[in-house]
C-alpha cells in the first residue's frame, strides 16, 4: 500500500488533498524519546524539588515538551480513531463561499484569527491570581488540563460543527439532544455569552481608561487590519508572507509611535478618553466586526493581533530561558489548604481549577470552535491544528502568566492583589498586611511597594487586584533584565499593560460575531418568517442579531463601567463558574454525537474531561449557594447585608447605607444566577446522558452531518506544507495563472 495517497476528486483538476501514511522514522523516534525524558525530568524537579530554589526555565521545558508530545501523539491518536478528516469532502467555507461569513481562509491566518479569539483574558489573569496557592498545582492543571481537556473539547467541537455546515454549539444541542434539552443550552450559552463579554470588555476599558499610548496604539490595528484584508483579496490574493512582513512593521511602527504621540500635547488630549468613551466605542466596534465581511476586518486583525500576541509570549520565553529567573513563590502554599488566599476565597479543590479557566479549559472557546472558525476552514485536516494547537498556545500563555507571578517577590505579589480594604491602599499598610501572612523571605517594608511603583512609572501599585498588574510587573521585569536595562522598565510595563488590553479585545470581535450567529440560530428555530435567520449571512437578521447582541453586552458594560459597585462587577465571581459550565455543555454535546455515531469505544475522551468539569462546576457552584463561609456563599452574604441593613451597620466591604443596599442586589444577583447556570447545566446533562443511553441501548447509529460534497480546492494540511504538498499547488498555481480556476484565499502557498 502506498505511504502517500493523493485525493481526486475530479479527473480534470489536480489532487484536493494529500494523505501521508509514511511511518514514523527510527531518527524521529529518537527524537521524540529525547523530548519525553527531557519532560519526564522536568516535571519531576519541578514537582518534587524542595529546600532549595527552583528555575523557571523547568516549568518552560516542562510543559513544551508535554505540548510537543500530545500535539504528535494523543491529537494524533483522535484523529485517527474519531475526527477521521477527509480533504476530499468540501468544507462549509467551500460549499458556501460568500465572502462575508464563508470562505476558505489560507490555515496560517485562520489559526492567527481562532487563537487571537479565543484567547482572552482568562489565560493571562486566572494563573496569576492562582500563583496564590503555589506554583505546582496551577503549573499541573495548565498542561495536564489542556492535554486531556482543553484541546480535546475545542478539537472536537471544530470537527462537529464543520461536519454540520458550520452550526453553531446552541443549535447542535438543540439538533442532538432536542428540543427540551436544546432550548436550556442555547438559554445558557446565550446569558453565559452576555456576561463574558461584558466581563472582557470592562478589563479593557479598565486597562485603556486614561491611557493615551494604549488607545492610540490599539486604534490604528483597525486601519492595518483593514489594508491587509484588502491587500491579501485583491491586490495579492494569497501571498500571505508579504501580508504578514507588511503588518508586523506596521504593528511596531503603531506600537512605537503610540508612546511617542502619548507624550505629545496633542496626542494625550486627542487619545486621553473617559471609561464611557472607550466603552460606547466598544460597543460600536463590536457591531462593525460583526456585520463586515470577515476577511475585511476580523480575521486580519485577529491575525496582525496574533504575531503581537504569540511573539511578546515567545520573547517573555526567551527572556526566562536568558535570565533563568528562580521561583519565589513555594511549590504549595498554605492557601491551598485553608482556602483564606487574600487574591481569591476558596480551597484548593475547586476553586484552583475555576480560577484558571481558559488556561487549561474554556466553555467560550466551543463557540468559537462552533462559530467564525468552522465557516473559514478550507479542509478537515486543519481542525487538529487550529482546534488542537491553537488551545496548546494558550496553554502556553497561561504558563508564562504564573511564571511571572511566581518570580517576583512573594509580599509585592500579595500586596498587589490584596483588596484596599486589607492593605489600606497605602504602601505601609502593604507592608503591615503582608508581613503578617508568614511569606517566606526578608520583612517587606514600604519602600518594597513604593520603588516597585516608581520603577514602572506609576504613583502605586498596591491594591492594584484583578491580575493584569501583577502580569505587567513581572513582564517588565524579566524583559528589563535582557532589554534595556533597568531604564526600560516603565516602558516594558506599559507596553505589557496595552499588550494585555490587545489580547483581550480580539476575543470581544470575533465572540459578538459568534455570538451574532448564536441568536440568528436560536431565531431560526421558531420557523415561518423566522426562517431566513437560518442563514447567517442574511444581511438583514446579520444587523438585527448583532444589534441584539451589542445591546446584551453593552448595556451591562454600561452599567459597570458608570456604577463602579455593581453593574458587571457584581458578575465578576461568576465569570470561572459559567465558563467552565459552558464547557460541560460543549462536552455533553459532543459526547453525544460520538456515541450516536457508533463510536462508543471512544467515548471516554470526551467522558472523562466532561466527568471532571461537572465534578468541579458542581462542587464551586454548591459552595457559592450553601456555604456558610460569607467570603464564599452567595446567599450567606445577602443574609448578613440585610441583617446589617436592618440594624443600620456597615457589611463586608459595604460601608454606606447606599453600598449595602447595592451589595443586598449584587449577591442575590449573583446567588440566583448560580442556581440558573447550575439548573440549565444539569438538565442538558441529564437529557445528553439519556440520549446516550438509548443510543447504546438500541445500537442504531444516528447522525445529523450535512450531506457530503466533492471539493474542488486545494490546501497543505499542516502549518508548513511538505514537499508532496507543496508538488500539488504547483499543479494547482499553473491552472489558476492560465485562468481556469479561481484563487480562493487557502489555495496558495507562499
Amino acid at each position: 500500500m502506498a505511504t502517500i495517497e493523493h485525493l481526486r476528486t475530479d479527473p480534470d483538476l489536480p489532487p484536493v488533498g494529500v494523505v501521508d501514511r509514511t511511518p514514523i522514522t527510527p531518527a524521529k523516534k529518537a527524537v521524540f524519546a529525547g523530548i519525553a525524558v527531557l519532560g519526564a525530568v522536568a516535571w519531576t524537579i519541578i514537582a518534587f524539588v524542595r529546600g532549595e530554589s527552583v528555575n523557571a526555565v523547568w516549568i518552560v521545558i516542562a510543559a513544551v515538551c508535554t505540548y510537543i508530545i500530545a500535539y504528535r501523539f494523543y491529537a494524533r491518536f483522535i484523529e485517527w480513531k474519531i475526527t477521521k478528516p477527509r480533504d476530499d469532502v468540501a468544507t462549509p467555507a467551500e460549499i458556501y463561499d460568500n465572502g462575508k461569513d464563508f470562505m476558505p481562509m489560507d490555515r496560517r491566518v485562520l489559526y492567527g484569527h481562532h487563537f487571537a479569539a479565543i484567547a482572552g483574558a482568562g489565560p493571562l489573569v486566572g494563573p496569576v491570581l492562582a500563583a496564590q496557592m503555589g506554583y505546582l498545582p496551577g503549573t499541573i492543571w495548565i498542561v495536564v488540563g489542556v492535554v486531556f481537556a482543553g484541546a480535546v473539547q475545542d478539537y472536537l467541537v471544530l470537527w462537529a460543527s464543520t461536519r454540520r455546515r458550520g452550526r453553531s454549539l446552541g443549535q447542535m444541542a438543540r439538533d442532538e439532544l432536542g428540543v427540551v434539552g436544546g432550548v436550556a443550552a442555547i438559554v445558557a450559552i446565550l446569558v453565559i455569552m452576555t456576561i463574558l463579554l461584558a466581563v472582557l470588555a470592562l478589563v479593557v476599558v479598565n486597562a485603556l481608561g486614561e491611557s493615551p499610548w494604549g488607545v492610540f496604539s490599539i486604534a490604528m490595528t483597525v486601519p492595518i487590519a483593514l489594508f491587509m484584508g484588502i491587500y491579501l483579496r485583491y491586490l495579492r490574493p494569497g501571498a500571505v508572507g508579504e501580508v504578514s512582513a507588511i503588518g508586523i512593521v506596521l504593528l511596531l511602527a503603531a506600537i512605537i509611535g503610540g508612546g511617542w504621540v502619548s507624550e505629545t500635547e496633542w496626542g494625550a488630549d486627542w487619545f486621553t478618553l473617559s471609561r464611557t468613551t472607550i466603552a460606547w466605542c466598544l460597543i460600536a466596534y463590536g457591531f462593525i466586526a460583526s456585520v463586515l465581511p470577515v476577511w475585511l476586518l476580523l480575521a486580519p486583525r485577529d491575525y496582525l493581533s496574533t504575531f503581537m500576541k504569540v511573539g511578546t509570549i515567545v520573547l517573555l520565553a526567551v527572556g526566562i530561558l536568558i535570565t533563568m529567573p528562580v521561583l519565589k513563590a513555594p511549590a504549595v502554599s498554605e492557601f491551598a489548604h485553608t482556602g483564606a488566599g487574600p487574591a481569591f476565597a476558596g480551597s484548593l479543590f475547586p476553586f484552583l481549577f475555576i480560577t484558571i479557566a481558559c488556561g487549561a479549559l474554556s466553555g467560550f472557546h466551543a463557540l468559537v470552535s462552533s462559530g467564525t472558525t468552522p465557516k473559514l476552514m478550507a479542509k478537515e485536516s486543519n481542525a487538529r491544528m487550529i482546534g488542537y494547537g491553537g488551545m496548546l498556545m494558550e496553554s502556553f500563555v497561561a504558563i508564562m502568566a504564573i511564571i511571572t507571578a511566581s518570580i517576583i517577590d512573594q509580599h509585592l505579589y500579595f500586596g498587589m492583589n490584596a483588596s484596599a480594604g486589607l492593605t489600606g491602599g497605602t504602601a505601609e499598610g502593604a507592608a503591615k498586611f503582608t508581613n503578617s501572612l508568614g511569606l517566606s523571605g526578608p520583612p517587606a517594608t514600604p519602600e518594597l511597594f513604593t520603588d516597585a511603583a516608581a520603577d514602572v512609572g506609576e504613583k502605586s501599585i498596591v491594591s492594584r487586584t484583578g491580575g493584569a498588574p501583577t502580569l505587567a510587573i513581572g513582564i517588565s521585569d524579566v524583559f528589563s533584565q535582557f532589554l534595556g536595562g533597568s531604564t526600560m522598565k516603565a516602558f516594558w510595563y506599559h507596553f505589557a499593560i496595552m499588550f494585555e488590553a490587545l489580547f483581550i479585545l480580539t476575543t470581544i470581535d470575533a465572540g459578538t460575531r459568534v455570538a451574532r450567529f448564536l441568536v440568528s440560530d436560536a431565531l431560526g428555530n421558531f420557523g415561518g418568517g423566522f426562517k431566513k435567520f437560518r442563514d447567517p449571512s442574511w444581511r438583514i437578521g446579520a444587523w438585527l442579531c448583532s444589534l441584539i447582541v451589542v445591546a446584551g453586552w453593552g448595556g451591562v458594560l454600561l452599567m459597570g463601567v458608570n456604577d463602579p459597585f455593581g453593574g458587571i462587577n457584581a458578575l465578576y465571581p461568576l465569570f470561572g463558574i459559567a465558563n467552565q459550565l459552558l464547557a460541560a455543555i460543549a462536552l455533553i454535546v459532543v459526547l453525544t454525537i460520538i456515541v450516536k455515531r457508533g463510536q462508543w469505544k471512544w467515548a471516554w475522551i470526551p467522558g472523562v474531561p466532561l466527568a471532571w468539569d461537572l465534578v468541579v462546576t458542581m462542587t464551586a457552584s454548591w459552595q457559592k449557594i450553601f456555604s456558610d463561609d460569607p467570603k464564599v456563599g452567595y446567599w450567606k452574604q445577602h443574609s448578613l447585608c440585610e441583617a446589617a441593613k436592618d440594624a443600620g451597620k456597615a457589611c463586608l466591604t459595604a460601608k454606606t447605607p447606599e453600598q449595602v443596599d447595592i451589595a443586598i442586589r449584587n449577591t442575590f444577583i449573583q446567588g440566583t444566577l448560580s442556581i440558573v447556570f447550575a439548573v440549565l447545566v444539569l438538565i442538558v446533562t441529564v437529557i445528553g446522558v439519556l440520549v446516550c443511553a438509548k443510543a447504546i441501548r438500541t445500537g442504531t447509529v444516528t447522525s445529523t452531518e450535512s450531506e457530503e460534497q466533492p471539493s474542488k480546492i486545494f490546501a497543505p494540511s499542516g502549518f508548513v506544507a511538505t514537499a508532496t504538498e507543496k508538488n500539488v499547488q504547483k499543479e494547482w498555481d499553473a491552472l489558476i495563472a492560465e485562468g481556469k480556476v479561481s484563487a480562493p484565499g487557502s489555495a496558495h502557498v507562499s
